[in-house]
């Protein structure tokens, strides 16, 4: 490995990082300024911290992350905010799905390294969208890639929310080129859509992935504006609906949506198989399942 790659590992983990550090403040700024509505009673929601790590065949450090988790807040029901940087070598079945992609060389070297942010929130309001949000980096022996992106899930959809959410996005992909945003946002209505369902699990974003054009600095910096659309996109929604008055007619669409979320997430989150498979703790991976869901 060679000391540039180490210093832009360096980099890219210590971005994540700072990254979450911002969302956490800001979650916790939100849940302070909620003052009214049902759950206007409750305590103002904190994140629990807990240092998770990655489990290796050999008991070989393999690295680790934080898991942030608020439940039962003012606004927040339930939100996880996880970073991590793990490394080792990948097992044969994680093997084999990164060279089914295309990796170059993981067939005859399994080594890897990634870093990265997970975001998923799901909200008290029914009027007030779930949303997730992840970006990292992911380096082999013989090759290194970005990924990540957002996507807007509501129950009950506002087109207004819809315009602003991708507005923000498209205002900090365009620098990077305008051809990226249609493309990313047309990557992600292919990779959040449920086979099974017939349909998309909500309202699209921005997606990509396996992002190497060859130029590490420049893909290092659409990745952090990726990351950095994120706040500016979401909160002003939160901030409109938590207020807005729910019936329960309301929250039962809300549990049902809920279903459909983890049914995407458990049969075909690329995220939730890879760090199954490779031996990341277990409540870190699947912490983006909802705490209550239903099904018809």
């Amino acid at each position: 490995m060679t000391e540039l790659m180490t210093e832009q590992k360096t980099r890219a983990s210590a971005w994540f990082r700072t990254l979450r550090d911002e969302i956490v403040a800001a979650f916790e700024g939100l849940e302070d300024s909620q003052t009214t509505g049902p759950f206007a009673s409750n305590a103002p929601g904190r994140f629990e911290v807990t240092e998770t790590t990655r489990a290796s065949d050999d008991g070989s450090d393999a690295g680790g992350g934080l898991m942030s988790v608020m439940r039962g807040g003012r606004v927040f029901e339930k939100v996880g905010v996880n970073v991590s940087t793990v490394y080792g070598t990948l097992g044969e079945a994680a093997q084999g799905a990164m060279a089914a992609r295309g990796v170059p060389g993981i067939k005859d070297d399994p080594r890897f390294w990634a870093s990265g942010i997970s975001l998923v929130a799901h909200m008290q309001n029914p009027h007030t969208p779930a949303v997730h949000m992840n970006t990292r980096m992911f380096w082999t022996p013989g090759a290194w890639w970005f990924g990540g992106g957002s996507d807007l899930n509501p129950c009950i959809e506002y087109d207004e929310d819809t315009a602003h959410f991708h507005g923000v996005q498209k205002q900090h992909l365009d620098p990077h080129g305008t051809a990226l945003y249609p493309e990313l946002k047309a990557w992600a209505d292919e990779y959040f859509f449920v086979p099974h369902r017939g349909r998309a699990r909500g309202v699209g974003g921005i997606f990509m992935d396996d992002r190497n054009s060859g130029d590490w600095e420049a893909d290092f910096a659409l990745t952090q504006d990726i990351g950095r659309a994120f706040l500016p996109a979401f909160v002003p929604v939160t901030e409109k609906r938590r207020d807005t008055a729910w019936s329960e007619a309301d929250k039962d669409a809300q549990l049902v949506h809920r279903g459909l979320y983890a049914e995407y997430n458990l049969v075909y989150d690329r995220g939730t198989k890879f760090g199954l498979a490779t031996g990341h703790d277990a409540n870190a991976v699947l912490m983006s399942l909802p705490p209550m869901a239903k099904w018809v």
